[in-house]
């Protein structure tokens, strides 16, 4: 009876413990299923043969198959090994988080049984790992599923990877290379979803990385403020042992910042530093624990702060209207060694050749009035590089009296090639005085002379660039007298000399501007360069006739069909307008905005192709419309010749001047 019972016993206990066993290898048989593997199973149960191990087997209470996790039979090549640890902490700890999500996910699933494998979170890693890997740039990747000796590898396909029609996974058999195929179309979209949430968290680290790349500057920096406030502060300042650190330690921060500014220009040693101000920063707030001192301390430096910065901007504009208006010492250089040159000359030697063409109405005539003579050569210079035909083209330069005999002999010395040039003194013109021109009448006055000159009232006038001195020049307002500057001509095209040519200009005289006066570009964006932000038009002379938002234009590069200037009796029109604004009222001194008011619905719109501006003041004009232009501009302060130009602007402009040039290296004048 014992020994029934025993049998009975022991037949109970091989049951519970076989039986869960058979069904566990079961499921693990759909992977690893050889001729011999269930012989193999039954000789041995104690342990089964795993990537050429022999691992024992736990014997546990059934599970759930979403819990029990399938023994991973994929591992890396030696590639794909070094993409894993080239992997960023951020990397991981962003897949283990893709990890947990998938688990979950998996948990909450009620088909249990499919999921246990198909849906495994390590498998799913290391499928998108090299996935990733491989559209790195390497061409494919080798999956090794170890199952004992001679084991195979298998290429995963890139065109069964991404297709989203039929998602595979391909599983090789280690001993005889069947293959079995499980479609998973949950744990596919899972996937993708992982990778596309996976690619954005990249992303947002990659710009957190970005903006933060100078954390521990600026930290070194709110360091030395708070440092501050606590050298202020009446309790720490009666610590005399704790302001000497402070003291110290501020010292060292000042000296590994030194001009950093950002974090990979630090010295290796800014690490200690921060963490040795971090622990005397520790002990001054222990010694000063009412934040309310602290937070008045910081509202005043605060303050201070935004004084000393408002006074730095005024001070900074200042100076650069300053710079503006002061000429360097080699442009000043250059017309007195040029004048020295020129009245050696024999005088059967100062004329210029093709006098004829020069008012030939069927040529291209260009009108550029300047006094300086490196900025006048700049444009003649790239015209005539770009033209297809310089014979046809003809420059007439008029300048000052100081300058006119070096302008002549800079164009002596260097013939424009076969284009044909004229140099004009505009004291010359005898017909240009102040009882003809109200705007130089105004000029010679005691009242405009002392708006300028009176250097107390510089830093109080808000208007500060309406003060320069270039204002004062008849050279600013000859552009209202080109009908009489040149009587026989019917077309001529103006051109500042803060200028450069990059394409041919032959086009414009041909064009039909429709009975229109002046062609122009078009300059307002939005609220910008309108009207009203050259007139006044509280004053009804201008608000009854004009539109305060009427787009504004520029001047620089006009084709003027002086016939139709004749014709509609223009000049008259701009002197009427010069003799209501005697005391400028309607508006501020300049040549744009009488301009805008004399040819007042006699403009042409041309394409804004044809004119760039911007060069002289903002740094940020597109390359793209720089490079399409046919004309740049530099208008502002910050004229290419001066240091204070924009520097990747200049080289438009400063490959047109041939700095081996005699004189100009006499004079220093460098690029």
């Amino acid at each position: 009876m014992k020994m029934k019972l025993r049998k009975s016993v022991l037949f109970l206990l091989m049951t519970a413990v076989l039986a869960p066993i058979v069904l566990y290898t079961n499921n693990l048989g759909t992977y690893y299923t050889s001729p011999s593997s269930r012989n193999e199973f039954l000789e041995e149960v104690s342990s089964f043969t795993f990537g050429g191990e022999i691992r024992p087997l736990n014997i546990l209470p059934q599970e759930s198959s979403a819990i029990l996790k399938e023994p991973l039979g994929a591992v890396y090549s030696d590639n794909s090994i070094q993409s894993v640890l080239n992997y960023s902490d951020d990397s991981i700890r962003e897949n283990s988080r893709i990890t947990r999500q998938l688990t979950e996910e998996s948990l909450s699933t009620s088909d249990g049984n499919k999921q246990d494998v198909d849906r495994n979170p390590i498998r799913l890693l290391v499928t998108d790992t090299v996935h990733e890997a491989r559209t790195d740039g390497e061409s494919s990747k080798n999956i090794e599923l170890a199952g004992g000796k001679g084991s195979d590898e298998a290429k995963i396909d890139p065109e069964k990877e991404n297709n989203s029609q039929n998602p595979e996974h391909i599983l090789v058999n280690s001993s005889g290379g069947k293959e079995t195929k499980h479609v998973q179309h949950s744990s596919r979209r899972s996937t993708k979803n992982s990778r596309r949430e996976q690619g954005k968290t990249t992303t947002e680290k990659e710009n957190e990385r970005t903006i933060l790349l100078d954390a521990r500057v600026r930290h070194l920096k709110d360091q030395l403020i708070r440092s501050k406030v606590y050298l202020s502060l009446s309790s720490t300042r009666n610590n005399p042992h704790f302001i000497r650190e402070l003291r110290l330690r501020m010292k060292e921060v000042l000296r590994a910042i030194g001009d950093a500014t950002k974090d990979s220009e630090l010295p290796k040693n800014a690490n200690e530093k921060l963490k040795a101000m971090e622990r005397t920063l520790a002990k001054g707030k222990q010694i000063q624990d009412d934040c309310a001192a602290v937070v008045k301390k910081l509202r005043a430096m605060l303050h201070s702060s935004e004084e000393q910065l408002q006074a730095h901007k005024k001070q900074t504009l200042f100076l650069t209207h300053l710079t503006a208006k002061t000429v360097p010492k080699g442009l000043h250089c250059l017309p007195l060694r040029l004048s020295t040159e020129f009245f050696m000359l024999n005088s059967s030697r100062r004329h210029f050749p093709n006098e004829e063409k020069l008012i030939d109405p069927k040529l291209y005539h260009y009108a550029l009035f300047s006094d300086n003579i490196l900025a006048a050569a700049v444009v003649v210079n790239s015209t005539i590089t770009h033209a297809k035909d310089p014979s046809n083209h003809v420059f007439h330069i008029v300048t000052d009296r100081l300058n006119y005999a070096a302008m002549k002999m800079w164009f002596l010395a260097n013939p424009p090639g076969k284009a044909t040039i004229q140099v004009q003194n505009v004291e010359e013109f005898t017909w240009l005085n102040s009882s003809y021109s109200p705007v130089l009448k105004q000029l010679g006055s005691s009242s405009m002379i002392d708006y300028y000159f009176k250097t107390h009232r510089v830093e109080s006038d808000p208007n500060l660039k309406f003060r320069n001195p270039k204002y004062l020049s008849i050279m600013n307002h000859l552009r209202f007298y080109l009908p009489e500057i040149f009587p026989k001509l019917n077309k001529v095209l103006f051109l500042d000399d803060d200028i450069v040519v990059q394409k041919d200009l032959t086009a414009l005289w041909s064009l039909d501007l429709k009975g229109k006066v002046i062609g122009v570009i078009e300059t307002c964006r939005d609220s910008f360069h309108r009207f009203d932000r050259y007139l006044n038009f509280s004053n009804p002379l201008i608000s009854k006739i004009f539109e305060p938002h009427a787009c504004g234009w520029a001047f620089g590069m006009n084709i003027f069909d002086l016939k139709e200037w004749r014709k509609q009796n223009i000049t008259d029109v701009y002197h009427r307008w010069q003799n209501l604004n005697h005391d400028r009222l309607l508006w501020k001194l300049g040549t744009l905005p009488p301009g805008l008011i004399t040819f007042w619905n006699h403009t042409f719109t041309l394409d804004k192709s044809w004119h760039v501006l911007g060069l002289g003041y903002n740094p940020n004009v597109p390359q793209k419309e720089i490079e399409r232009a046919a004309v740049i501009h530099y208008n502002g302060n910050l004229k290419p010749w001066l240091e204070i130009s924009i520097s990747k602007f200049r080289n438009y402009w400063a490959k047109y001047v041939d700095y081996n040039h005699l004189y100009l290296r006499e004079c220093n004048i460098n690029p």
